[in-house]
């Protein structure tokens, strides 16, 4: 759905003055939601909702030294240089086509797909799909947000411990299924993903059509899984469908020869979640009989921004087992409204 409000780009210009993060090391949230509002039609809906999530926001950090094209390997993964990776990739988008930009750092940055909880590379797939949006300009606020997106993922870049490959997993499904949780399911996930050892083989693409494919087969599997799992830890576990589903919306704006690395680091990034936050047990759970509207609504009427996005890829799956789950998430999630 094209904006024709001017309300998305109203509210990316009040969030670009707040930085990536709060608290330490939890992620701003309001980009990814705000845009995920505008695009199933509650665009009247976004600045009451950033009126309540506006206390949670906290300034930009300061910036420290610039990075520049020639030295920016020094500054990957250090989380004290976000202001600097963004004004870095402000300067990229605003100099050069955007796509360009992204092809660039694309592959540089998928190695550490699991930086920030996955929180970057979800950002990142918002703000390529604003401009990739049907009849939508290509407006200033939306490069922007694609900078702050880029530089939160290059400013918390981390790549995942070596893991051994298991047997190969038959389906995405199967594959999620037989991902080993990890021993010890406490802490936040930088403690858990130092546990990680090994994960099943599977996404094996020889081409990019068949990476498409199966990448579109793993956000509808990590999708109908939450109905099942999702109680497991309900914010948390979002992300197994989420992170991929990011990567699925960019890859229209990519070269075709980077789908194929697009698959893999998304299965990784599925993994990780789900090796982190898997209960032990499936639930039972009900089936819904809502349209797709009437469970965004439901959605966007509870609040929460994990529960907004997560219905947001429910939706693009579409058919009855994603809806319900994403209305398993309004269950399991506590509301803001």
């Amino acid at each position: 759905m094209t904006d024709t409000t001017g309300t998305l780009d109203e509210a990316l210009e009040r969030l670009h003055t707040s930085g990536p993060e709060r608290d330490g090391w939890l992620s701003n949230h309001a980009p990814m939601a705000v845009e995920a509002l505008v695009r199933h039609g509650r665009a009247r809906a976004v600045h009451r909702w950033l009126d309540h999530y506006a206390p949670k926001l906290e300034d930009a950090p300061p910036a420290l030294l610039a990075v520049t094209a020639d030295g920016w390997r020094e500054a990957l993964g250090d989380p004290s240089r976000i202001t600097d990776w963004t004004r870095f990739f402000a300067r990229e988008v605003a100099e050069r086509p955007w796509r360009a930009v992204l092809a660039e750092w694309w592959p540089r940055l998928l190695p550490g797909i699991a930086a920030g909880a996955t929180h970057p590379v979800i950002r990142t797939g918002h703000a390529v799909r604003t401009l990739l949006a049907p009849g939508a300009e290509e407006t200033a606020p939306r490069r922007t947000e694609l900078a702050h997106a880029l530089g939160y993922w290059a400013a918390r870049h981390q790549p995942l411990p070596p893991l051994t490959p298991l047997a190969a997993a038959p389906s995405a499904a199967a594959a999620l299924d037989a991902v080993p949780p990890v021993p010890e399911q406490d802490g936040g996930i930088r403690a858990r993903l130092a546990q990680l050892t090994a994960f099943p083989r599977w996404g094996a693409a020889p081409d990019p059509d068949t990476a498409k494919a199966l990448l579109t087969e793993l956000v509808a599997a990590a999708t109908h899984r939450y109905a099942s799992h999702g109680h497991g830890e309900p914010i948390m576990l979002v992300h197994a469908a989420t992170a991929p589903n990011a990567v699925l919306r960019t890859l229209p704006a990519l070269p075709r020869d980077l789908w194929a690395p697009s698959l893999a680091a998304a299965w990784s990034a599925a993994a990780v979640v789900t090796a982190a936050y898997t209960p032990r047990e499936a639930t039972s759970y009900a089936r819904t009989g809502l349209t797709p509207e009437e469970v965004f609504e439901r959605a966007a009427a509870h609040g929460d921004d994990h529960t907004i996005k997560f219905a947001d890829t429910a939706l693009d799956v579409g058919d009855g087992l994603a809806l319900s789950a994403a209305v398993r998430a309004v269950e399991l999630n506590p509301p803001v409204f």
